[in-house]
């Protein structure tokens, strides 16, 4: 009986019928650069890997879903944007190979749900949205794809499409940072509406920096030195579509006054990206391990 088991076991894979499922690219010693994994205290992201001399590695990471590919930004100084650089590495099959410049004077990179385009916003260009796309030699230049009366900043799409933005919408002007809402565009980009998520996520004050989860579960905002300290907290999205009050992602990743923006996590959800500075001579991608701390949260709020 068992030999005619494994004579059948054997036929089966040979034609396909039964696959062995393969580990994650995620899971493997190559993954995010191949470097050290971090526990729940955060630290450097690929130090002395992403930045050349005289720059600093900053703003939103983004990882494609199959991990293959990781976008970030370097510049040289907060003032400008003269000499801010979207940079990626990609796995070759053996070797990361890179960084590679794949756009200038661009930031707050965002990857579509299918992988098949970046998105960019820019500092000189308010109400613009820019988009790169997927060619069989690489990614093209950055063309504009999406103009607006109102600002686009931080840009992300979620899987169903949906897409979410910090703005002034149709209720500020572009110079007064309070005005800022974390909001949802019209899904079609015929149409020019957009609605702010309401308080929470939103609360007073500057309200820009977010990551929302792929389904829509939860946002990652950033907060700065108001009513409820700077650092990162999370709001998640309750069944009746409201969202729950903000929580401290907790002392170890708000550890002190530190500006702390670019916040992405993980296709698999298991690490947090972030950028924390001090000052430009400090600023840095950081990372962090985060299912644990998120399935504690979800916990707390019977979710």
């Amino acid at each position: 009986m068992c030999k005619f088991f494994g004579l059948f076991l054997i036929v089966l894979l040979s034609i396909g019928k039964i696959s062995i499922a393969q580990p994650s690219f995620l899971s493997s010693p190559n993954a995010y650069l191949g470097q050290p994994l971090p526990g729940d205290t955060p630290k450097t992201f690929a130090l002395g890997l992403l930045a050349d001399t005289g720059e600093f590695s900053a703003n939103r990471t983004a990882i494609s879903s199959d991990g293959k590919e990781i976008f970030y930004s370097t510049n040289k100084t907060w003032a400008n944007s003269i000499n801010l650089k979207v940079k990626y590495f990609h796995f070759d099959g053996k070797k990361w190979v890179g960084p590679i410049v794949v756009a200038q004077r661009l930031s707050e990179t965002s990857i579509s749900p299918d992988n098949n385009s970046l998105y960019f916003c820019s500092d000189d260009s308010a109400g613009v949205l820019f988009r790169s796309v997927r060619t069989k030699k690489g990614w093209s230049p950055p063309q504009r794809c999406l103009v607006r009366n109102y600002l686009i900043y931080d840009f992300m799409m979620a899987k169903n499409g949906n897409k979410y933005t910090a703005s002034n919408g149709t209720w500020g002007t572009p110079n007064d940072a309070n005005a800022w809402k974390f909001s949802v565009m019209a899904a079609s980009d015929a149409d020019t509406g957009i609605q702010s998520l309401g308080s929470p996520p939103n609360s007073p004050g500057f309200n820009g920096d977010f990551y929302i989860a792929r389904d829509e579960s939860y946002m990652i905002i950033s907060r700065e030195s108001d009513s409820l300290g700077a650092g990162l907290y999370i709001s998640f999205r309750k069944k009746d579509n409201t969202w729950t009050d903000l929580t401290s992602l907790g002392p170890l990743i708000n550890d002190g006054n530190a500006h702390r923006y670019g916040q992405f996590v993980s296709p698999d959800e298991k690490y947090l990206f972030y950028t924390r500075a001090t000052t430009e001579a400090d600023c840095a991608i950081h990372w962090v391990r985060f299912d644990g701390l998120l399935e504690s949260f979800k916990k707390n709020l019977g979710l």
